[in-house]
């Protein structure tokens, strides 16, 4: 299923060259955009499948994420394994409720961070500072696609369902 997932991302060109700045803030001459690719239904059921797959033998109460490319992922997720999920916005809204978190973190429970791609893993490291905070514990955090460019030395419990260098292969 992992090679599908790959050829499916290649087919619709969700590798790209070029000059890019990565969230970052990193250079990179290769960007992926799963952001896109999750608005293939068949992409995105494929990644739940692997992450629920990933996760099968951990215990978690719910998932996390950042917006806006941790949401398809997990919701996907939610629904492929029926556990709830959390949004956390990546600034808070003085508007509404307010607030930086959408749905509730209880004290220990046990949480996984997805992400849509890793690079340094700060941005999934902020979602695990912002679960712990809340008094939840972060047992893992699944990416999409880990770049290997220091997420696993930040994270120790990153689970990438791809690396980058398997997308560069055969190209």
């Amino acid at each position: 299923m992992k090679e599908k997932l790959i050829d499916m991302l290649k087919e619709i060109g969700a590798l790209k060259f070029g000059e890019f700045i990565l969230s970052s803030g990193k250079k990179s001459n290769v960007y992926v955009d799963i952001k896109i690719a999750c608005t293939y239904p068949e992409i995105l059921r494929t990644v739940a499948k692997l992450m629920a797959e990933k996760v099968k033998g951990i215990d978690f109460d719910k998932i996390a994420c950042i917006e806006l490319g941790g949401v398809p992922l997990a919701v996907a997720l939610s629904l492929e394994t029926n556990k709830p999920y959390v949004i956390f916005r990546k600034e808070k809204k003085s508007y509404g409720v307010g607030g930086d978190l959408i749905g509730t973190i209880e004290e220990g429970e046990r949480i996984v961070v997805v992400e849509d791609v890793t690079t340094t893993g700060k941005s999934a490291y902020s979602v695990v500072r912002r679960v712990e905070e809340r008094g939840g514990k972060v047992v893992a955090v699944l990416t999409v696609v880990d770049r290997n460019e220091g997420a696993r030395e930040l994270i120790p419990n990153l689970i990438p369902i791809v690396e980058l260098k398997e997308l560069l292969e055969n190209i």
